[in-house]
């Protein structure tokens, strides 16, 4: 159920007409749902850069870490658009553990995009027009119904079309930490500007291990694979449409790897000691302070995890998480203007069993929240 006063804040700041699950302005249940986890961009032998890596062994290797969810996202431009004939139609494309996404890599010469969907689609549609104006673009996105998220967008294929058509960023792409920096500058911008755009995580994996192979393509899937970086969402139901509808509205972290500690950021807007809002939440600002918390679900290492709090852009503060695995602040939102609070949490890598090489290529970070958001307004 919902708690009264998050339902309360969330009547108050969007129309009634919207009040639903899926609506990423609407405050929802902290309760009825469950987390999930999984990896929204990987490529298989549909894609000409991969090797030895068939959607088989893919989905063989999703299922062994625990993936809830995977979206194969070939290229669709070494298929000239058929995704349908070739990554869907595949008699591997098949899990009886994992929710199969269905989607491509949207890849253009204004950039990369995932597209994300519960049921098959004409992606042939999205392919024919990628060179068109934004405005084109938009209106056969929208008429799909499909979920449009910016890959990798300041590397050498940067997104160069309108991000008010994106419903999420790929914030952290691969298991090199250190590109990814950029793209959490582009992502302040757009939260700066008033879009609301959820952040998630990708691994771009290509290619599959080889056992005592020294070719470039086998080394570099001993240390980036299936789920590095890992996203994480919170869902009220295990679907398709669940997934994708929780990733819209923030209702997601991202985590180094598989095995890797979740971060869930929660914030306590009434001051009754309980949780009202949770990772992608929006609501009006309260007159007082607001008191957040941070914690760190799962297996943690031995050693130190540090907290950076990100308020509007920039490095609020820097905390350290206690023995139990959480960490709290408090802060007053702008009583006017917009406001919203996201972490990034660095410390000790977690293994990757299975990539021997992982651990020598991660860097520090260790999991992206998604923000808690005030004031934000739903018609933008």
């Amino acid at each position: 159920m919902f708690r009264v006063a998050a339902l309360a804040l969330a009547m108050v700041l969007a129309p009634a007409a919207s009040a639903q699950t899926n609506d990423k302005f609407v405050v929802a249940s902290l309760t009825e749902g469950v987390w999930m986890k999984g990896d929204l961009h990987v490529h298989s032998r549909h894609s000409k850069d991969s090797t030895n890596h068939s959607e088989a062994r893919i989905i063989a290797d999703a299922e062994r870490v625990g993936f809830d969810f995977l979206l194969i996202s070939d290229h669709d431009n070494h298929v000239n658009g058929d995704t349908a004939h070739h990554t869907w139609s595949d008699p591997e494309f098949h899990s009886d553990k994992l929710l199969l996404l269905y989607g491509a890599e949207w890849t253009t010469v204004r950039g990369h995009a995932a597209i994300l969907s519960a049921k098959p689609y004409d992606h042939q549609k999205l392919y024919d027009i990628r060179d068109a104006r934004d405005v084109a673009v938009q209106k056969v996105k929208d008429g799909l119904g499909v979920h449009l998220s910016a890959n990798h967008p300041t590397n050498k294929d940067h997104f160069g079309y309108s991000y008010d058509m994106v419903d999420s960023i790929e914030v952290w792409n691969s298991v090199r930490w250190a590109p990814n920096k950029t793209n959490l500058m582009v992502w302040d911008d757009m939260l700066g500007s008033g879009r609301k755009i959820a952040g998630r995580g990708g691994s771009d994996s290509h290619h599959g291990t080889v056992p005592g192979s020294t070719a470039p393509q086998a080394l570099e899937a001993t240390a980036n694979n299936i789920g590095t970086p890992t996203t994480w969402v919170f869902a009220p139901a295990r679907t398709r449409e669940a997934v994708i509808a929780a990733i819209g509205r923030g209702r997601a972290s991202i985590s180094a790897n598989p095995y890797a500690p979740r971060v869930e950021l929660t914030a306590d807007v009434d001051g009754d000691g309980k949780a009202d809002m949770l990772m992608g939440d929006n609501a009006k600002a309260p007159a007082g302070p607001v008191r957040f918390t941070v914690r760190l679900a799962g297996k943690r290492e031995a050693g130190a995890y540090h907290v950076r709090l990100v308020k509007n852009g920039d490095v609020f503060a820097m905390l350290d998480v206690g023995a139990d695995g959480s960490v709290g602040f408090t802060d007053t939102p702008d009583a006017k203007g917009r406001s919203y609070y996201r972490v990034e949490v660095e410390g000790p890598q977690t293994p990757y069993p299975g990539l021997d090489n992982y651990l020598k290529v991660a860097g520090p970070m260790v999991a992206i929240s998604n923000p808690i958001f005030f004031n934000f307004d739903p018609a933008f």
